[in-house]
């Protein structure tokens, strides 16, 4: 499955090549903070991966596999309920950025 970046970056701040590269560093030896099984992406979900995303900024996301959604529909929906960036998906895992609001603790991206 081809994965079109234009079309998943849905944030309010799009990063670069570059930044994506950095991100992906970062976040290999990360494990997932959230699993994603067959009751799917609801309100409950999205207020987790919205205080993750606050605290952390990039996190990593594991699809189970009784999930019966398509993965591809699954991260889009994620990346347009948090307002997040699409970093990299590789089989069941896809990890996502958003910039914090506080300058605290903040990755700084090249």
């Amino acid at each position: 499955m081809k994965w079109n970046l234009n079309s998943l970056n849905k944030g309010e701040y799009m990063i670069n090549p570059k930044q994506r590269a950095f991100l992906k560093s970062l976040s290999h030896s990360m494990e997932p903070v959230m699993n994603i099984g067959k009751y799917g992406v609801n309100d409950e979900t999205i207020r987790q991966l919205d205080l993750a995303l606050e605290k952390r900024e990039l996190i990593k996301i594991k699809i189970l596999n009784n999930n019966l959604d398509d993965n591809k529909q699954l991260v889009e929906l994620v990346l347009q309920k948090t307002r997040a960036e699409f970093v990299q998906h590789i089989g069941n895992k896809f990890v996502i950025y958003r910039r914090k609001r506080k300058d605290e603790n903040r990755i700084e991206l090249p």
